[in-house]
């Protein structure tokens, strides 16, 4: 078709023609200054609310359909709940009424060996003495003898026809019957897929929304992980070199007497961590011997001036071994007060040791845990100032990236919308 045969609809020249005056009418009082200070525009504010009033009106017959189809299909689960539970309700009533018709003891197999009847329904043993069933010997029945075995064969063989008839008959019941259950469990199946593949539709519309954030978001944590196991490298070596200075300056290789220091007291020891004793100790066994020997003189000596005490004429000699015992007591006194005061000063040294010891361990620990919070503090700020980088890259690349122009201020205030 050519331009010169195409023919303008003159219903849409006229609603172009109505739309451009009222435009023009619209500019009119939005570019007045008076009118626009101090009245409104009441005919704007009422297409507003009619407007706003028409979509209220759509989306409350929208919301109306939707509470109608979900109360409908409501109403269809409850009716096809109810026939299932009819239908479960039939066939345990028809299961009942086979069991009480035709499952009663009395026709089981081995009812005869149970029943509470046998001995009276069973014939005595003789009736009397022309009993035939009486033999010379007076015995009930003899060994192979059985003179109605033809006719409980037969009998036998018809009542195991009945029986497996009746079974074939409730066997194809139950089948139909099994069958009409698994469709009506079809139907619903179907429908409850059909609602389910609706919903999972739209749970896969929101998984890969999440998708999409969680990668993004796994993005990010993959940097700070990576940045967090540098940290962490970082820091294990340097607790391993520690850990490597603390053994190679530790009581283990120093082979520090302490170490072999017991729990269970000052004198006993750890065997496979002591070292033997020092000089100090071997000094102190010695001195004790010493002591032991010029005790063990002092006593001797003693008996034997006793001995020669008797007459009073030997008086001087008896006085003067007494100041000798005296003398050498007197002597073992100082000694013991001597060794027990450096026992006192190597205790108050020992336990002043520990505590410059237990002093400078706390004072390391503290230091490690300062520069632990000091490291962890720069890698926190390190990562904020990347992070503040980057959001500032981003705004002046992409945010920021066009300034506005004079062609761009010119073009407001030109059109009444």
């Amino acid at each position: 078709m050519s331009k010169a045969d195409h023919v303008p609809d003159l219903a849409e020249a006229a609603a172009l023609q109505r739309r451009r005056f009222r435009e023009l009418q619209r500019q009119s009082r939005v570019f007045d200054t008076r009118a626009r200070t101090v009245g409104v525009d009441l005919e704007g504010l009422d297409a507003q609310i009619n407007d706003k009033r028409i979509q209220e009106a759509t989306q409350r017959a929208w919301d109306e359909s939707i509470a109608a189809e979900m109360k409908q299909n409501d109403k269809i689960m409850c009716i096809l709940e109810e026939r299932r539970k009819k239908d479960t309700l039939n066939i345990k009533k028809a299961l009942n009424e086979f069991r009480q018709n035709h499952q009663q003891p009395e026709r089981r197999h081995e009812f005869d060996l149970s029943d509470p009847q046998a001995l009276k329904k069973a014939a005595p043993a003789r009736v009397a003495d022309n009993d035939p069933r009486c033999a010379v010997s007076g015995l009930q029945k003899f060994m192979g003898e059985d003179l109605n075995s033809e006719n409980r064969r037969k009998f036998q063989q018809e009542q195991t026809r009945e029986w497996l008839l009746q079974q074939q008959k409730d066997w194809a019941n139950a089948l139909a019957d099994q069958k009409f259950a698994d469709g009506l469990r079809d139907a619903q199946r179907l429908e409850l897929d059909q609602k389910s593949m609706d919903i999972h539709r739209s749970d896969e519309e929101t998984k890969r929304a999440i998708c999409i954030a969680t990668k993004e978001f796994n993005r990010t944590q993959a940097t700070v992980s990576g940045e967090k196991m540098k940290l962490e490298k970082q820091q294990e070596l340097e607790d391993n070199m520690t850990e490597i200075s603390n053994m190679l300056k530790g009581d283990l290789l120093s082979e520090n007497p302490q170490q072999a220091v017991s729990s269970f007291g000052s004198n006993r020891v750890i065997t496979d961590r002591w070292k033997g004793m020092n000089q100090d100790q071997l000094k102190e066994i010695q001195d004790v011997q010493l002591q032991q020997v010029l005790e063990k003189l002092c006593r001797r000596s003693a008996r034997v001036t006793a001995s020669f005490v008797p007459r009073p004429c030997s008086r001087r000699v008896a006085v003067g071994g007494n100041w000798c015992i005296h003398i050498l007591a007197v002597r073992l006194h100082h000694q013991r007060l001597e060794k027990e005061e450096r026992q006192r000063n190597a205790e108050w040294d020992r336990k002043r040791i520990q505590a410059a010891r237990a002093e400078l361990l706390c004072e390391r620990h503290q230091q490690r845990q300062n520069r632990e919070l000091r490291r962890a503090l720069d890698s926190l700020n390190a990562q904020l100032s990347q992070d503040q980088k980057r959001r500032r890259a981003a705004l002046d690349e992409e945010v920021y990236a066009n300034f506005p122009s004079g062609q761009y201020y010119t073009q407001f205030n030109t059109s009444s919308r």
